[in-house]
């Protein structure tokens, strides 16, 4: 994708899960979060956590600071599933439902690992994939917000590195510190950067007015995802 190439659709969904471990075929998901952006503003966000059935191990635990015990404890004033095949079941209707909508997701290596995962657990867990779902990734517009910033800045020798804690710091976005909604969050927020970056004319959206669509929308999505 080109500087010039690159346009945004109006209707986004930042993605971003913490884990038990990096192996995408056996680890699984702790906690999901989302937030969606319309015309470059956040109109709706879900967080929770899931018990995962395995041990988190101690590498992934010092990133995200979570533990099975933790999580459980958050049950009396947060989302928390008891089973994994719960949260899936949860994920999975969010990102069906927003496939419908047309929007794009976006996160940060989210194609190899947040998806990837998701999909390996569906199917461990339920002994059927995703399609079974109605939901098709190779249907799903995504974008990386990683993959996309070494299309449009090439400078590997100053900034070798691309991960989602130095694309932050590098656009100015406050960094989501390993918590699932916030970086979700914060690859939107780069995302945008991003685009402003690759199309200087692009006047900044205004958010004295707002499209017709948005409080619309909004209402939408979340009468389609009340739990």
């Amino acid at each position: 994708m080109s500087k010039n190439d690159l346009k945004l659709p109006r209707l986004l969904l930042g993605f971003d899960t913490e884990t038990t471990g990096l192996d995408v075929n056996s680890e699984r998901a702790i906690s999901y979060g989302f937030i969606a952006y319309y015309d470059n503003q956040p109109i709706w966000s879900e967080h929770f956590y899931v018990i995962p059935d395995r041990p988190i191990a101690e590498p992934a635990m010092r990133v995200h600071g979570l533990s099975v015990e933790a999580i459980i404890e958050k049950k009396d004033k947060e989302i928390v599933y008891e089973t994994v095949a719960g949260g899936l079941a949860r994920a999975v209707t969010i990102l069906r439902e927003f496939q419908k909508l047309e929007a794009a997701v976006v996160g940060a290596n989210v194609v190899r690992f947040d998806l990837a995962m998701l999909s390996k657990t569906f199917e461990s867990v339920n002994a059927r994939n995703l399609l079974d779902e109605g939901l098709d990734f190779s249907k799903l517009p995504i974008i990386d917000v990683i993959e996309l910033d070494r299309s449009i800045d090439k400078d590997f020798v100053a900034r070798p590195r691309r991960g989602l804690e130095f694309l932050c710091k590098h656009y100015g976005i406050e960094p989501g510190g390993h918590h699932a909604l916030g970086d979700a969050r914060a690859t939107i927020e780069v995302l945008l950067k991003q685009n402003k970056r690759s199309r200087p004319d692009q006047l900044e959206f205004n958010v004295t007015s707002v499209s017709p669509e948005f409080h619309e929308l909004s209402e939408r999505i979340t009468s389609l995802l009340a739990s």
